[in-house]
């Protein structure tokens, strides 16, 4: 008897989160209507404070991805690359992140925890150039595991500058 009644309570729960699934899914509209709450900071500055903004496109672990209001919930590792922001005047700002994390909630704010982040026109070509050289140099010459993964952050992170700096 304890066995049967187990088994209904689990399927009514199953048939109860389902169907929250399906209400919260079919509820959701286009993105014009909705306002999005966006927190951005690193440990070097904040960005922006619960400020509205239209987009937000991120460079996220696996691939890089935008965000509208009435985003799929989500929380996901940033890679080293450009977050663009799209202000509601409609300008937009690109921010070079190292790594960190973004959190899309369900009531269309999002929030990004970066290691460390500047604006991407505060980088010099040149000096990232170089930066990169000595990274690989490193690389090439790191004698521990540690100092590998190290000296790799460092390499991957000074791709992703020039490449976003040549775009």
């Amino acid at each position: 008897m304890a066995t049967v009644l187990r088994s209904q309570s689990s399927r009514l729960l199953s048939s109860l989160k389902r169907s929250n699934y399906l209400r919260n899914v079919l509820s959701r509209g286009y993105a014009d209507d909705v306002k999005m709450d966006f927190t951005f900071s690193a440990a070097n500055k904040v960005f922006y404070a619960n400020q509205s903004v239209k987009q937000v496109d991120v460079p996220g672990f696996n691939c890089a991805f935008g965000i509208l209001p009435n985003h799929v919930p989500t929380i996901t590792i940033l890679k080293p690359g450009v977050v663009t922001v799209y202000e509601e005047d409609g300008s937009a700002k690109k921010i070079f992140v190292s790594s960190g994390s973004v959190t899309v909630n369900e009531d269309s704010s999002v929030q990004i925890l970066a290691e460390e982040a500047h604006p991407l026109d505060s980088f010099d070509k040149n000096n990232a150039t170089e930066a990169l050289h000595q990274a690989e140099k490193q690389l090439a010459s790191a004698s521990s595991e540690a100092d590998k993964a190290e000296a790799q952050i460092a390499v991957e992170a000074g791709q992703a500058i020039l490449a976003a700096l040549n775009a």
